[in-house]
């Protein structure tokens, strides 16, 4: 696996899938980036440089854990577009990461090309999602086998009953982040789970987000911005994501059928299909 330097001096590793043009891919979490896989076979499309976040996946913990703060990682991902000798990146993140690649754009403007978020985050632009959102879009699963448990924790969660991160609770609602909860997806939620709670916790700590400026800095973007939804996911609902697009001018958004957080879990050839037609 290929690696590089941040400024701080922590060795970042990323991974590449496919070939042709370059793809930076941030992931979510922060975890490890190989739940990402190749996107569903994005990389038929593009080269995908997948970055491990510092402290997940095959990169090093740094010396300076506050570091791992939001705002801080952005100029992880100028390092790696300099290691890349690129002037200018096309480039995609995922769920959390998109708040990472949100404040990078409005931060190095210049050198963005186009910017997908995939079941994008919104923290970075202060897009408030409400506990009663989230229940209203889960009550459309009401069909399903596993919803009323699924369900009940949730409501434990929303209203602070539950027993914490990592708990039975949280393991319960997994199904509402897929579009089929099946062997595949059972899988792929246990890959998907962060395994370096500081670096989870420190990415929002106090200061991580600037609501205000990035919005005016959004204000003026003229590149080219997809923003995707799942209609199903709980995390980033498609309402939300739909306020998040109003941010910036020209934005296309699109809310995938059926699909959850990881879209191109749940339908790969429709996931691509839009992704790549975007990115070309």
């Amino acid at each position: 696996m290929p690696t590089f330097t941040a400024p701080d001096g922590t060795r970042l590793a990323y991974r590449i899938h496919g070939s042709g043009d370059p793809v930076v891919c941030v992931p979510g979490g922060p975890a490890d980036s190989g739940y990402l896989g190749d996107l569903g076979g994005l990389s038929a499309h593009r080269r995908l440089i997948v970055l491990d976040l510092r402290g997940t996946g095959r990169s090093a913990v740094p010396e300076d854990t506050s570091s791992y703060r939001c705002d801080r990682l952005v100029e992880d991902v100028e390092a790696l577009r300099e290691h890349l000798g690129l002037a200018r990146i096309d480039l995609l993140a995922h769920s959390a990461g998109a708040n990472l690649a949100t404040q990078y754009a409005a931060r190095h403007p210049d050198r963005v090309r186009r910017l997908a978020l995939i079941t994008p985050g919104t923290r970075a632009v202060g897009v408030v999602i409400t506990g009663e959102s989230r229940r209203e879009l889960a009550r459309l699963r009401k069909d399903e086998p596993w919803f009323p448990a699924a369900f009940a924790a949730l409501e434990a969660i929303s209203e602070g009953t539950g027993t914490g991160t990592g708990s039975d609770d949280w393991d319960a609602i997994s199904p509402f982040f897929h579009g089929r909860w099946d062997a595949a997806a059972r899988q792929h939620q246990a890959a998907a789970r962060p395994d370096n709670a500081e670096a989870v916790t420190l990415f929002a700590a106090d200061g991580a987000f600037d609501p205000r400026a990035t919005r005016a800095a959004l204000a003026t973007w003229r590149s080219p911005v997809l923003l995707l939804a799942g209609e199903f996911d709980l995390n980033s609902p498609p309402g939300s994501v739909a306020e998040f697009a109003e941010l910036i001018p020209g934005a296309a958004l699109v809310v995938q059928r059926g699909a959850g957080h990881y879209p191109w879990l749940d339908d790969a050839d429709r996931f691509v299909a839009t992704t790549a037609a975007f990115l070309a």
